[in-house]
């Protein structure tokens, strides 16, 4: 049972509007939007931001007009990171069914239903898991207890939101002139009324061909992508995970391809004589580094699991234990104990094996197949959803490992198609199915149990939360295929392109079509499964991450550790300061950074939109609306676009860099001598 000795900022006797109708509709529009923005982030890093901190200022801001109460503030909280948590699952497969063949388009039923019942499932394991890892003392909650601060700062005024908002507006600004959309609309439109002509704005100009073979295609050239998002992501995260994240791309990218080229000085003649080294060593990375990658993820994985053996049993358990109790009578919960009902939660969980069998049946083709991938998929979905929970009382959301938990259903299922005949297309759509719902539970598990922690410093009512989540699946859920479809069709190259990589989709469908399809390059697999174990032996460091930032572009990953040392060099700043101004300056930098990477992230998908709506009425040939959507920009297009055009203010990445530096190290610090001038007044 949980302590008696803690009390929450809102008493459990004190009864304040809670799950109110403008509390829900707020909730559920954050959660579409949210969820969109998520999506464009985590197909172009690889990683997706809890929607916790935006959520929370938004919520706030826009209550506060309406007299909300703090607790209807939680409620909306809660139902808008729902959105993000389920695209983070959403994109980490989905892509995967048109990166493996399986699909030829973005399936909007295929793709809802899995994340519909992925969603609930993972809404109803948590209620299970609620009270052993909610109320566990020894996890920190990082997150959460930063959010909680913030709500509880904004009953007296400091919302925080100038600070989310001013971030998200620079952040839009800069996206303006760096995404293909964004560049298209103002060469069609702003530079038609300025004297002088501007067809391409590069903030980091292609060093071309023959510089990149002058060094031996080591990739020397790759610079920081000047993203305020990636920076973002990277401030949040931290010098140390940004550090490890870095560390794969450089061994990746700095190492492994230069050795591979050196040792096979005869790729330009077997890839083509008129091949350029960038590709050559792009062709290495994609076909050599990233299946090396892979095995580093799964033992990464695995041992993610054995660390958290004694936790999960001792959870699981407990969870029970409070449930037989609870029945008997032997104790009456209070407000802030009650769960929605435990037998049909159950009932719940049991009864959604029947809707995910028939839709792997529809998959698979064989029903036994489904069956067993249902029953896999449910057992599997539960262990990690304990485990996914347990890492963001740890480490927060924003760090939450889904993927590699992912990745070993994904090759159980594999093994077990291949062992039951369901092979083919048949075979991979039916894994990267039980992946697609079993990750789906494991962000919306992980993502819930943050915000019912938040929910319980705050005094929310658990049950409420709970529905209000279920609600937000549902409304996510029925709405988030769209943004992804239109980021497919109407961003150059598509999901899984050059602009938006998707690198956890790309590794789940290299995964199963290798083991379904008996083709995988297990050498380079085992390699990197021993060089996890190194890692592992080695300690200290984190072996998901490091390969992670193998699978990613150097430039992501180079993005994102800027970001962390951003976040180093601010406390080193303030290092002698009192604990309560660097918390001040803490939260400050945390609302800036959730600002940049809701800002790029927004300002993405609003572009793909006005691409969608047809607002560029140009004449222009290149931008010939008549045409097929199989027919509109392609990545081979963006990029003869940009080889055509002649490289028009390349520092202008430096100008950004210098932005997002001064804004997240001098409002912070100011924000630090603030607080001393309070606190001495």
């Amino acid at each position: 049972m949980s302590d008696k000795k803690f009390e929450p900022f809102v008493p459990a006797k004190t009864s304040l509007r809670e799950m109110t109708f403008k509390a829900l509709l707020l909730g559920i529009g954050m959660a579409v939007v949210l969820g969109a923005a998520n999506a464009y982030l985590g197909m172009k890093a690889g990683m997706t931001v809890s929607a916790t901190f935006p959520a929370a200022v938004v919520a706030m801001a826009i209550l506060r007009i309406f007299k909300g109460s703090i607790l209807e503030e939680n409620i909306s909280r809660t139902a808008a990171s729902a959105g993000e948590a389920l695209v983070a699952g959403a994109i980490f497969t989905l892509p995967a069914f048109m990166i493996a063949g399986v699909w030829t388009d973005l399936s909007y039923w295929d793709s809802t239903l899995i994340m519909l019942v992925g969603g609930i499932l993972g809404v109803l394991f948590v209620i299970i898991l609620r009270r052993p890892l909610v109320e566990e003392a020894d996890l920190p909650f990082p997150e959460s207890k930063a959010c909680a601060e913030i709500v509880k700062a904004g009953q007296h005024g400091q919302t925080g939101a100038k600070y989310v908002f001013g971030a998200m507006g620079l952040a839009a600004f800069f996206e303006l002139f760096k995404n293909a959309n964004g560049i298209r609309l103002i060469t069609e439109h702003v530079t038609r009324y300025i004297p002088f002509k501007t067809s391409h704005i590069d903030l980091f100009p292609d060093t071309g061909a023959s510089a990149a073979k002058a060094y031996g295609g080591g990739m020397l050239f790759q610079t920081p992508a000047a993203s305020p998002a990636l920076v973002g992501v990277g401030y949040i995260i931290g010098i140390r995970l940004s550090s490890w994240a870095f560390a794969g791309g450089v061994m990746g990218w700095l190492v492994m391809i230069p050795l591979a080229i050196f040792f096979n000085p005869s790729l330009d003649v077997y890839l083509g004589s008129d091949t350029s080294w960038t590709d050559i060593a792009n062709q290495v990375w994609r076909s050599q580094v990233r299946p090396f990658a892979v095995g580093a993820m799964l033992v990464a994985a695995l041992y993610t699991l054995l660390r958290m053996r004694k936790p999960l049993v001792d959870g699981i358990s407990k969870a029970f234990k409070e449930f037989r109790l609870s029945q008997s009578g032997h104790y009456t919960p209070s407000r802030l104990e009650i769960d929605l009902n435990f037998k049909w939660v159950t009932l719940g969980a049991v009864g959604l094996i029947i809707p995910i069998t028939l839709l792997y049946w529809y998959f698979s083709g064989s029903l036994f197949s489904a069956v067993v991938a249902a029953l896999v998929m449910t057992v599997a979905g539960f262990l990690f959803s304990a485990v996914a929970g347990y890492l963001v009382g740890l480490i927060g959301g924003s760090n939450n490992p889904i993927s590699g938990l992912t990745l070993s259903t994904l090759i159980v299922a594999a093994v077990l198609m291949v062992w039951l005949g369901t092979t083919g297309k048949a075979g991979i759509a039916a894994v990267l199915g039980v992946a697609g719902v079993v990750c789906c539970t494991c962000g919306i598990a992980g993502d819930m149990l943050q915000d019912l922690k938040v929910g319980h410093l705050l005094g929310g009512t658990p049950r409420r939360m709970e529905i209000a989540e279920i609600l937000g699946v549902i409304a996510a859920s029925l709405v988030l295929a769209a943004p992804l479809w239109l980021l497919h069709n109407y961003t150059p190259g598509g999901l899984g392109g050059a602009e938006l990589p998707a690198p956890q989709a790309g590794l789940m469908a290299l995964m199963a079509k290798g083991i379904v399809g008996g083709d995988m390059a297990w050498p380079l697999v085992f390699m990197g499964a021993f060089f996890a174990l190194g890692l592992i032996l080695l300690g200290g460091g984190s072996p998901m991450l490091v390969a992670v930032g193998m699978y990613l572009p150097l430039t992501t990953t180079f993005a994102m550790f800027v970001g962390g040392l951003i976040k180093w060099v601010l406390d080193l700043k303030l290092h002698k300061r009192k604990e309560k101004e660097k918390q001040a300056a803490d939260k400050t930098g945390l609302l800036l950074a959730s600002g940049f990477v809701a800002g790029e992230s927004l300002t993405a998908v609003l572009l793909a939109v006005f691409v969608f709506l047809k607002l560029n009425f140009t004449t222009s040939p290149v931008f010939d609306w008549s045409v097929e959507v199989a027919d509109r920009p392609t990545a081979s297009w963006y990029e003869s676009y940009l080889s055509s055009a002649g490289a028009v203010m390349p520092w202008l990445g430096l100008i950004i860099f210098a932005s997002l530096i001064y804004v997240l190290i001098a409002i912070p610090s100011a924000r630090a001598r603030e607080e001393a001038k309070e606190e001495q007044a």
